[in-house]
């Protein structure tokens, strides 16, 4: 299991610490100087953490711990959750194409343009863009709808069409969703 990287800087004596104790730990200690910090904030991209007493400026993902003395499980408790918000976050993410999906407050967006969508709306796209070739409507409606019936019903197709006009209309993008005869996809 690859472990998240902490960054102590600043403070050799948490660091110390710290590294008595990194067996129950569920991150990596580093112990970094005035040299080595931006070489390792630019190795090391965001999966990282940084206790110090440095300014805030061009770090993100900084946890600083100006509050001494801190009882050491409530500092690990801390760090975790810090690790456990990144984490959350980076998952939330999706990119298809040019375009970045948020989970969290479903919206897509592309080059500085916003679009709510609905949880229907996601889970389409996300099934249609993890789908390998067209997929067709009856297929659709069982996975994504959750509706299996012999009846005749043009549920996704008018879904389709909406979320394609939303996203025409917002994006100037007809070639987000293609419809062939084959059945819908994403390219």
């Amino acid at each position: 299991m690859n472990l998240k990287k902490l960054i102590i800087y600043r403070h050799d004596t948490l660091f110390n610490i710290l590294n008595e104790i990194k067996e129950i730990l569920n991150f990596d200690l580093i112990n970094a100087n005035e040299h080595d910090i931006k070489e390792l904030i630019k190795n090391l991209k965001c999966d990282f953490l940084i206790i110090s007493k440095i300014e805030k400026k061009d770090l993100k993902n900084l946890l600083v711990v100006d509050q001494t003395p801190i009882k050491i499980n409530k500092l690990i408790e801390k760090i975790n959750l810090k690790f456990l918000k990144e984490r959350f976050n980076f998952q939330s993410d999706i990119t298809i194409g040019s375009y970045k999906i948020n989970l969290n407050s479903r919206e897509i967006s592309k080059k500085g343009k916003m679009l709510s969508l609905t949880e229907r709306e996601i889970n389409l796209i996300i099934f249609l863009n993890k789908s390998v070739a067209a997929t067709k409507i009856d297929k659709l409606q069982k996975e994504v709808w959750k509706y299996v019936s012999e009846l005749e019903t043009h549920t996704v197709e008018t879904h389709i069409y909406r979320l394609r006009q939303k996203i025409k209309e917002k994006f100037n993008d007809e070639n987000f969703i293609i419809s062939s005869k084959d059945g819908y996809l994403i390219k």
